[in-house]
C-alpha cells in the first residue's frame, strides 16, 4: 500500500474503504486519535462487521499524516505466517532482488523515517504480526503502528481500543443514510428502531439490511429477521470479501477458532443476555470440554472479540452479540447437543432462583434483587424451556413460585402472573405435576460472588452416564409436584390481589386451600389463609382480615416459618388494627417487625413496617417523624424497584406535606402518584380506608389553593417521570409549619367493597423458601 495524505483512502492492490457517509462514532474517533498521539502501538479490536477498519481509515484519513505517510497493509488474504513480512514489503511498494530476508529489506527502508503503519485483518496471524511489530518498534523510533483485528497482539506497550456496537440513534442514522443512497426514504419510526436494536447496532448488519430496502419495507425486514444470515447477504462490490454477508463476516471469526473455542462458542449460545463465569463453567462443561478448561477457552474467545467482558453491579459478566449468538446456535444444533445444553442451562437457573429465594431473607437482599434483575433474560429462557419441554410443568411451577420475591418485591407483577398462569395450565399428558424424566435437574453447590461469603449455586459438572445431577433443595423427579403446584397457586393469588383482580385471586387461593387440606400440607394452608386475609384487607373487610391474618400467623409459628412473608403478615395485621383505630397495637406489631428485620438484615418488609409507623405518626400529629419514616421507606422501596411501596409512600408523603403547610407541593406529589398507579394496579386498591388520607389531602390542598391552582399542580406532578418524582419526594425533607395533622385515625368517608388492590403493606415473603 502506498502512503497517503489526509482523506486519501486508496490502497495498492487492496479494495478502498468507503468513507463518504461515515456515520456516528464521534467519541470513538476522538479516543482513537488521542491514543495514537500518546502511544506508538494502538490496537482496535471488536467482532466482525463492527466497523474497525472503517474507523481506523477515518481517523488516519482525517488527521495530519506523519512526514513519510500512512501505509495500510491488508492481511486478510495472507494465509502463510511466513509471508507476513513479504506482504508488508509488497504493500510498501518495495522492490528487492537480493537474497536478503524481507524483514531486513523492510528495516533498511524504514530506518530514519517517520510513518504510521496500519495492519488490518491480522487476527489469524497474531504471532508473526506480534513478532514483526515488536522488532519494528524497537529498531525504527519514528514508526507507529495501528493494528486492526478481532483480538489483541498482546505485546508490551500495546494500547487497546475495544469497539462496540453503534448507539441506537447512530444505528438508525446509518440505516436511514444508507437507505437514502438507494433512493428509499425511511422515517425514524418504531419499526426502524426495533430493526436496528435486533441487529445489535452492528454497522455491517445495518448496512446489509438497508440494502434489502429495494424489495422489503423495514417492518417486513423485521418479520424476516429470525433468518438473519440468509436475509442479510449481499453488500456492495467495494466491500471486503469477508464482509459481503453477515454469515461470512462472523464465519471468518469462527474459522480462526480452535475446536475447543468453537465448541464453547456454540454452547454459550444457550445463554440469553449476560452470564457469569460460574454459569458458563457448569452449563458448558462436559462432552469434550473439561470444567477446568472453560476459563482458558473463554479467555481466548474474549481475546478474539467473540465474547465481551463487562463490569456490572453484580460483578464481572460476559455477553455475546445476538448475531454472534445466533451463529453459535446454528452450530450447536448441528452438533446434536442442543437439548442437553438447554437442560443444563435450565437447571443452573432453577438452582440460582432457589438460592436467591433463600437469600432474600438476609442482609444480602439488595444483592439478590440486583442479581435477579441481571439474570432475568436467562430466567425467562429457563421458564420458557420448562414450559415447552415434555413433562416440564413441575419445574416451571417450582421456578415461577420461587421467584415470588421478584414478581412482588421487585415490581414485576404482570410478568409474574404471566409465568404463573402458564405454569398452572393443564398438562397435555399425565397427571398435573407429573415429572417422568430422570435427570431433569442440575445441582447447585457453593461459590462466592466478589466481596461476599455466602452460598450460591455451583453445580457439579461431572457427567453421569444416564442422568444429570440433582440440585440441592429441589425435589427429585416425580416428588414434590403437589407442593410446587400449591405454591404456584398461592403466589398467583397474591399477585392477582396486588393487581386488584379480586375474583381470580380468590379462586386461586380457595383452590390452594382446599387442595392443601386434602394433601395435609400445613405450609400451603398457612400461605393460602394469609393471602386471603390480605384480600380481605384491601377489600375493606377489616374484622375478617384480622381473623385470617392472626390465624395465618399462628400457623406460621406452629410450623416454625419465619421469613419476609411472615413479617409482612404482621405488617398487614398492623395496618388492619390501625384502620380500626388501634394505633398502639399497630405500633407494637410494626416495632417488633422492625426489630426482627434489623436483626436479620431484612430491608424490604422493614420498609412496609415503616409505612405503617409513619401512618400512625401522622395520625398522632407527629408529621416530622412521619416524614422521616416515609423518606426511609421510599428510599428502600425505590431501590428494590417496588412500585407499590414507592407510590404508597408518595401518597402518604403528600398528606404529610399538606399538613406541614405546603399544599402546592402536596398536589404535585398527588399528581406524581396518580401517574404511577396505572403501572401498579387499581389506585389505592379501590379501598375506602386507603383512599381516605388521599381524599383528606386533596380537600385540604384544594381549600388552600383553589381548584384551578390545585389541578395545575396535579398536572405538573403527572408530568414527572418516576425517577424525578421519587427524587422530588425524597428532597422534601425540611419540616413546614402550617396546618395541624388530625388527631386519631382517619375514618373512611364511604365504604367501598368489591374488587380492590394490594394491601397498604403488600405481603412479601422471603428468607427461608416461602411455602
Amino acid at each position: 500500500m502506498r502512503g497517503h495524505q489526509p482523506g486519501d483512502t486508496g490502497a495498492n492492490g487492496n479494495l478502498p474503504l468507503e468513507l463518504d457517509g461515515f456515520v456516528g462514532r464521534q467519541a470513538e474517533l476522538r479516543d482513537l486519535a488521542r491514543a495514537l498521539d500518546s502511544s506508538r502501538l494502538v490496537t482496535v479490536t471488536g467482532p466482525g462487521g463492527i466497523g474497525k477498519s472503517r474507523l481506523a481509515a477515518r481517523v488516519t484519513g482525517g488527521r495530519c499524516a506523519p512526514p513519510d505517510g500512512t501505509w495500510r497493509v491488508e492481511l486478510t488474504a495472507v494465509r502463510d505466517p511466513e509471508f507476513v513480512d513479504h506482504a508488508v514489503v509488497e504493500s510498501l511498494g518495495l522492490t528487492d532482488h537480493t537474497t536478503r530476508p524481507p524483514r531486513e529489506t523492510l528495516l533498511a527502508h524504514l530506518a530514519g523515517r517517520r510513518l504510521l503503519l496500519v495492519l488490518d485483518g491480522f487476527e489469524h496471524l497474531v504471532d508473526p504480526c506480534a513478532d514483526l511489530v515488536v522488532e519494528l518498534l524497537e529498531r525504527v523510533p519514528g514508526l507507529s503502528v495501528l493494528a486492526v483485528g478481532r483480538r489483541p497482539l498482546a505485546v508490551s506497550g500495546e494500547q487497546l481500543l475495544a469497539l462496540g456496537p453503534l448507539a441506537e440513534d447512530e444505528a438508525v442514522e446509518l440505516f436511514r443514510e444508507r437507505a437514502g443512497r438507494r433512493g428509499v426514504p425511511v422515517a425514524d419510526d418504531p419499526h426502524v428502531r426495533e430493526l436496528c436494536r435486533r441487529l445489535d447496532g452492528i454497522p455491517l448488519a445495518v448496512e446489509l439490511a438497508a440494502g434489502r430496502l429495494g424489495a422489503l419495507s423495514p417492518d417486513q425486514l423485521l418479520e424476516r429477521l429470525d433468518d438473519r444470515f440468509r436475509l442479510l447477504a449481499g453488500g456492495g462490490r467495494d466491500a471486503l470479501p469477508r464482509h459481503r454477508t453477515l454469515r461470512t463476516a462472523i464465519g471468518w471469526s469462527h474459522e480462526l477458532c480452535t475446536p475447543e473455542e468453537r465448541l464453547l462458542w456454540s454452547r454459550l449460545s444457550v445463554f440469553a443476555g449476560r452470564f457469569d463465569l460460574e454459569a458458563a463453567e457448569y452449563v458448558c462443561s462436559g462432552g469434550g470440554l473439561h470444567h477446568d478448561d472453560v476459563l482458558d477457552v473463554l479467555s481466548a474467545l474474549l481475546a478474539q472479540s467473540v465474547v465481551a467482558r463487562e463490569e456490572t453491579a453484580t460483578g464481572v459478566r460476559y455477553r455475546m452479540l445476538d448475531t454472534v449468538r445466533a451463529y453459535g446456535a446454528e452450530w450447536l444444533e448441528a452438533t446434536g447437543d442442543a437439548v442437553r445444553l438447554r437442560r443444563r442451562h435450565r437447571d443452573w437457573y432453577v438452582g440460582l432462583a432457589t438460592w436467591c429465594e433463600l437469600d432474600w431473607f438476609s442482609p444480602r437482599q439488595n444483592e439478590v434483587a440486583a442479581r435477579i434483575e441481571a439474570e432475568l433474560p436467562n430466567l425467562r429462557c429457563a421458564l420458557e424451556h420448562c414450559l415447552t419441554e415434555p413433562d416440564g410443568m413441575e419445574l416451571a411451577r417450582h421456578l415461577a413460585g420461587s421467584l415470588w420475591f421478584c414478581w412482588v418485591g421487585c415490581g414485576r407483577l404482570s410478568e409474574g402472573r404471566h409465568w404463573l398462569e402458564r405454569s398452572l395450565e393443564p398438562e397435555p399428558h399425565g397427571e398435573p405435576g407429573a415429572h417422568g424424566e430422570p435427570g431433569a435437574h442440575g445441582e447447585p453447590g457453593t461459590h462466592s460472588e466478589p466481596g461476599t461469603h455466602h452460598r450460591e449455586p455451583e453445580p457439579r459438572v461431572e457427567l453421569e452416564a444416564h442422568r444429570e445431577p440433582q440440585p440441592h433443595g429441589l425435589p427429585e423427579p416425580g416428588s414434590g409436584s403437589e407442593h410446587a403446584r400449591l405454591k404456584a397457586l398461592w403466589v398467583l393469588g397474591y399477585v392477582a390481589i396486588l393487581q386488584g383482580d379480586t375474583v381470580p385471586a380468590l379462586a386461586a387461593l380457595q383452590r390452594c386451600r382446599e387442595e392443601a387440606e386434602r394433601a395435609a400440607d400445613p405450609t400451603a394452608v398457612a400461605y393460602a389463609e394469609h393471602r386471603t386475609g390480605c384480600l380481605a384487607l384491601v377489600s375493606d373487610d377489616m374484622p375478617r382480615a384480622e381473623t385470617l391474618l392472626r390465624s395465618a400467623l399462628a400457623r406460621y409459628e406452629e410450623i416454625g416459618e419465619l421469613n419476609s412473608n411472615v413479617l409482612m403478615g404482621q405488617v398487614e395485621l398492623a395496618m388492619a388494627r390501625a384502620f380500626l383505630g388501634d394505633l398502639p397495637g399497630a405500633i407494637r406489631l410494626c416495632e417488633e417487625v422492625r426489630r426482627v428485620c434489623e436483626d436479620h438484615g431484612e430491608r424490604w418488609a422493614r420498609s412496609y413496617a415503616l409505612y405503617v409507623l409513619a401512618y400512625a405518626a401522622w395520625s398522632e400529629g407527629d408529621t416530622a417523624r412521619a416524614r422521616a419514616l416515609l423518606t426511609d421507606c421510599l428510599s428502600c422501596a425505590h431501590a428494590f424497584h417496588d412500585l407499590l411501596g414507592s407510590v404508597l409512600s408518595i401518597e402518604l408523603l403528600a398528606l404529610v406535606t399538606v399538613a406541614q403547610g405546603d399544599p402546592a407541593e402536596a398536589a404535585v406529589l398527588q399528581g406524581a402518584a396518580a401517574a404511577l398507579w396505572p403501572s401498579v394496579g387499581l389506585p389505592l386498591f379501590g379501598s375506602a380506608y386507603y383512599n381516605a388520607p388521599h381524599e383528606l389531602c386533596e380537600a385540604k390542598a384544594r381549600q388552600r389553593l383553589g381548584d384551578g391552582r390545585y389541578e395545575e399542580c396535579v398536572r405538573q406532578g403527572r408530568a414527572l417521570g418516576r425517577e424525578t418524582a421519587v427524587a422530588r419526594a425524597l428532597g422534601r425533607a425540611r419540616p413546614h409549619a402550617g396546618l395541624p395533622a388530625p388527631r386519631g385515625p382517619v375514618r373512611p368517608t364511604h365504604q367501598t367493597l368489591g374488587t380492590h388492590e394490594p394491601a397498604a403493606s403488600p405481603t412479601r415473603k422471603g428468607g427461608e423458601t416461602a411455602g
